[in-house]
């Protein structure tokens, strides 16, 4: 397999990526990126895809779409064992954060310019570890993960057009779920200090944004060894409604209900299986575990 290997989710973006992929190919080229092209037909390929360009001796592997595919490729990577692979992506999808967080450009030319020419910069993830079926599951992060609103916020988002954007469609989500969700006793054990009592949510934070652009963890560092948490107490529907829209700028964390804690470490548990999301995805439920994993990924960012 040759050195450069691109896996392609043709389906990010609404088909998107797709549609433009022999154009993106060409740029790339043009950027001096020559090498194979593997293409996700289903979920979950992009893992199998990356682990084997990883195996067969790839050093850079660039996935191309939204951040779905990011995270299958990094479980791809990771399961690969090895952290000299780099990792360089192509924001194609309707949210990018994990783009967003790193300044890689969403034009897809001068994200290839970074793709090829852009600082290999070690990146922490996360673990985590959850309720599955009738087991439990591990699968790594790359940005965010949550428990309680937005595990089915991201249920609720996957099932709604996104024609308008991702962040009209995350609005849309999130209004249609929080009718009808109230806050829920949880139980938080942040690097051994307990967290207890009735909660919105926790957002377990790698990097500054999720869901199309809410600045969830405004302090967040993708490489500082620790998680930002964001708890969400039990704030009235009032208050939500007040509070969410300051989101997008990062000023939520001024309210007195939420609190931000930084732990490397991260248990949940609750009176009833909450919706568990990492990067946009909703796997399973409670109870969770995420534990973070320092420099475990080389990402090419801008120079």
């Amino acid at each position: 397999m040759a050195e450069v290997v691109f896996v392609v989710n043709p389906a990010s973006g609404n088909g998107a990526a797709g549609k433009t992929w022999a154009r993106t190919r060409e740029l790339a080229a043009a950027h001096g990126l020559d090498g194979d092209t593997l293409l996700t037909e289903r979920p979950d390929q992009a893992v199998e895809l990356a682990r084997r360009a990883a195996e067969d001796g790839a050093r850079l592997v660039v996935a191309v779409g939204g951040d779905g595919t990011v995270n299958e490729v990094v479980n791809g990577l990771v399961a690969a064992g090895s952290r000299e692979v780099e990792l360089a992506v192509v924001p194609r999808g309707t949210g990018d954060d994990f783009a967003r967080t790193f300044g890689i450009p969403t034009d897809v030319e001068r994200a290839l310019a970074v793709a090829a020419n852009g600082q290999a910069r070690p990146v922490d993830l996360g673990r985590a570890t959850y309720a599955a079926g009738e087991g439990t599951a591990e699968r790594y992060f790359a940005n965010f993960a949550g428990a309680g609103i937005s595990g089915a916020i991201a249920r609720r988002g996957a099932r709604t057009s996104r024609r308008l954007g991702a962040k009209a469609a995350y609005m849309w989500a999130t209004a249609t779920v929080f009718v009808r969700w109230s806050s829920v006793p949880m139980r938080i054990e942040l690097d051994g200090e307990t967290r207890e009592g009735p909660m919105f949510e926790v957002v377990i934070s790698n990097g500054m944004y999720a869901a199309g652009g809410m600045k969830i963890a405004p302090d967040a560092r993708p490489d500082d060894g620790s998680f930002d948490a964001v708890l969400i107490g039990d704030v009235s529907k009032i208050d939500f409604v007040t509070t969410f829209p300051k989101i997008y700028r990062g000023r939520h964390t001024s309210h007195p209900k939420v609190d931000v804690v930084r732990a490397s470490t991260i248990a949940v548990d609750a009176s009833q299986p909450l919706p568990v999301v990492l990067d946009g995805e909703q796997p399973g439920t409670t109870p969770a575990r995420f534990e973070i994993v320092p420099g475990a990924l080389k990402l090419r960012v801008p120079g």
